[in-house]
């Protein structure tokens, strides 16, 4: 699941927001659509691309002319996961299915600001718009090795969502900035601004399909994998590799697999010894997997020791058996 929120570096969001509402009605303009695709959200299904930027444009209150008047969220499924939605719900209920996430999506938005009166989405205001394709743009690398041409439309199910959300909240009076990454270093601003953390509003968006569609990720297949091999640091490079070997066993070793990358990509661990710890309290089967000396270097002591016993008492299981 790819959720990101634009920065003003991307977008022209210090104006009004009629550029965008355009732009992005461009499928109703060029696409031969039995109905056009209207606007929605928490209240309606049917806004028209006028009223968009009309509410848009009229809760900026007090808002400077060079601050950023809203954010565009970008809601897009992966090929894996718009191919388990066709088979769960099949292909004419997609697309409502889609809308009914979005709204728990903006939903963690709101909850991630930290500010009182600011829960849900029905605290900000917002609007959808459904869109079926994407398009190849001069960063694709099929672009970069001439394979493809920008603007050429890309081939597969793109169906995916755009959301506009105001810089101010419903009231107009409460101001709100995904962009504010400050994280209560600075106590005065978090509690004007709110302190968003964007990676953990991206997880809450993969986690909220996975449990709401019945979707069972691979553990490369998660934010949390690919913020790691990116960013993260050689401890939590090796972590990230007993990880894998575990979750390759069963559906219950992934599912904790998954559940520690996330705290891997925290940092939240020093070494695998350190991560083993938290594992060996709840599933003793994934455990044994991880706890192979040659995949933990640096485990605990006892630990090894244990291990060590287990596979004495194996071999002499295997010995007892070849004497009979």
């Amino acid at each position: 699941m790819y959720i990101n929120i634009t920065d003003n570096k991307e977008a022209s969001n210090k104006g009004s927001s009629g550029g965008l509402v355009n732009y992005l009605e461009k499928e109703n303009r060029t696409e031969d659509l039995k109905q056009p695709e209207l606007w929605f959200n928490g209240n309606r299904q049917d806004v028209e691309a006028y009223e968009v930027r009309r509410a848009i444009d009229g809760n900026n209150a007090k808002l400077g002319r060079n601050e950023a008047k809203f954010f565009l969220i970008n809601i897009s499924p992966s090929q894996k996961e718009l191919e388990h939605l066709r088979k769960s719900v099949g292909d004419p209920d997609m697309k409502d299915v889609l809308k009914a996430y979005t709204e728990k999506v903006v939903d963690e938005y709101a909850k991630n600001f930290r500010r009182p009166g600011i829960t849900s989405n029905k605290d900000l205001l917002w609007f959808g718009k459904v869109e079926h394709n994407r398009y190849f743009s001069h960063k694709d690398a099929a672009v970069k090795d001439g394979s493809r041409k920008r603007g050429e439309k890309k081939s597969g199910n793109q169906l995916h969502i755009q959301v506009i959300v105001s810089r101010r909240d419903i009231t107009n009076k409460i101001k709100l900035s995904p962009m504010n990454s400050s994280k209560g270093k600075n106590a005065e601003h978090s509690k004007k601004m709110g302190q968003f953390d964007r990676m953990a509003f991206k997880q809450c968006g993969e986690l909220l399909f996975d449990e709401q569609f019945g979707f069972e990720r691979n553990l490369k297949d998660t934010l949390a994998y690919a913020n790691i091999l990116k960013n993260g640091t050689l401890q939590q490079r090796e972590q990230l590799d007993v990880l894998l070997e575990g979750a390759a066993k069963s559906y219950q070793s992934r599912s904790v697999a998954n559940d520690l990358a996330r705290d891997v990509a925290k940092g939240l661990f020093s070494s695998v010894g350190d991560m083993l710890q938290v594992t060996g309290k709840s599933v003793g089967d994934f455990l044994e997997v991880l706890i192979a000396p040659v995949y933990v270097p640096d485990i605990a002591a006892d630990t090894v020791e244990e291990a060590e016993k287990r596979r004495r008492k194996k071999s002499r299981k295997q010995g007892q058996g070849m004497q009979r």
